[in-house]
């Protein structure tokens, strides 16, 4: 009696399952990527603040120490930029960050005109926006959050 093997037969499941794992991958490392490109640009934002990059004038001055908000806001934003930048305790730095960006919108540009194109409020708005996504969808697949939580 002779036996015949055949190779399984593929099925759509596994087609999907397996374009689903390849999205997923995919769509982690973009998270990632975006994670580190825009903290790592949002730092020079907080150290504008002490001076660095030109400052807050063009001319390299900083915000006078323990000002409210201008200094605090250059501490949360370099401090928040670096969890970000590294992924740790990325969730909480964003929707921080995302505050902080919508109390700059509101407090300072939004008086100087409606439209963030009228009142420079761009950045400021575009800023908030992206990190409350990041708050919400995670900080992707390459973070020290993510290293932390499969060690666990």
């Amino acid at each position: 009696m002779t036996t015949t093997i055949t190779p399984a037969a593929r099925t759509t499941e596994n087609t999907e399952n397996t374009e689903v794992k390849r999205t997923s991958v995919a769509t982690g490392a973009v998270i990632s990527a975006s994670r580190i490109v825009i903290s790592f640009l949002f730092g020079f934002h907080g150290l504008q603040g002490f001076g660095f990059f030109g400052g807050i004038d063009g001319q390299g001055g900083g915000v006078p120490f323990g000002s409210f908000p201008g200094w605090w806001g250059s501490v949360l934003e370099l401090a928040g930029a670096a969890l970000l930048l590294v992924g740790l305790a990325s969730r909480a730095a964003a929707l921080v960050l995302s505050g902080v960006m919508a109390y700059a919108y509101f407090t300072v540009h939004a008086p100087m005109g409606l439209l963030p194109l009228q009142n420079m409020g761009e950045p400021a708005a575009v800023y908030s926006w992206v990190f409350l996504l990041l708050a919400v969808v995670g900080p992707g697949t390459f973070a020290l959050d993510t290293l932390l939580k499969r060690r666990r």
